[in-house]
């Protein structure tokens, strides 16, 4: 593997092998890298819901998945505005650029800015952005700054993106298979949120991980 210099990068946008939608400015192209803006949409986790007994901690289990997709309240900014993390908050945030990247031999990986985390924003993340991946990213986003509410606003420059060159080419259907199924993020819209695979999970909460690794070998 080879990481894509700036030259690179810029070739590659020539050829649409990668595409960001909107396009990116001159303050984002790095020397080896590519800064991402904050977009507007966040998601926020709720820990307590009203029903008929009254107020209740929302407790979600890793079967429950119907309650899981409800856990988080989506807030969607306008221009101008800004969003206050709370001290110790924990939101989900998301990429204002969809990405894609449409080489065969191509992969990216997702880093905080240092500058970022410099602020108190924890942006602990090393996520892959897999060949053929169209969509928006998310990422989690946590106020350490002790008792300090940090303020930031949508286009802010918060992480970055290494482009990686594969050592061999992927077909689309390679490209797409994540162990035994579809990828879970890729052509998605800004902050759609997935569990992982169902019947990977039913053999999670049934004590059978076993079985599941007997049941799906890797085939060599």
């Amino acid at each position: 593997m080879s990481v894509f210099t700036k030259h690179e990068i810029l070739g590659a946008i020539e050829k649409n092998d990668i595409v960001f939608d909107p396009p990116i400015d001159a303050f984002q192209l790095q020397p080896h890298a590519i800064d991402l803006r904050l977009g507007y949409k966040f998601l926020i986790p709720k820990n307590w819901t009203i029903d008929d007994e009254g107020r209740r901690a929302i407790n979600v289990s890793i079967d429950d998945v119907a309650q899981h997709r409800e856990q988080f309240e989506e807030v969607i900014l306008k221009p101008g505005q800004y969003f206050e993390l709370l001290p110790n908050e924990f939101v989900i945030g998301t990429s204002l650029e969809q990405i894609e990247l449409n080489a065969p031999n191509l992969m990216a990986i997702l880093f905080p800015r240092t500058s970022t985390n410099r602020r108190g924003i924890d942006l602990s993340l090393s996520g892959i952005i897999d060949a053929g991946y169209k969509g928006h990213l998310i990422f989690p986003m946590k106020n350490e700054a002790g008792n300090q509410v940090i303020r930031v606003y949508p286009g802010e420059r918060v992480c970055q993106v290494i482009f990686e060159e594969l050592s061999s080419p992927l077909t689309i259907a390679e490209a797409n298979l994540h162990g035994m199924s579809a990828a879970k993020y890729s052509h998605i819209d800004s902050g759609q949120y997935q569990l992982d695979k169902n019947e990977e999970r039913q053999h999670l909460v049934a004590g059978t991980l076993e079985e599941m690794k007997k049941k799906f070998q890797l085939e060599r």
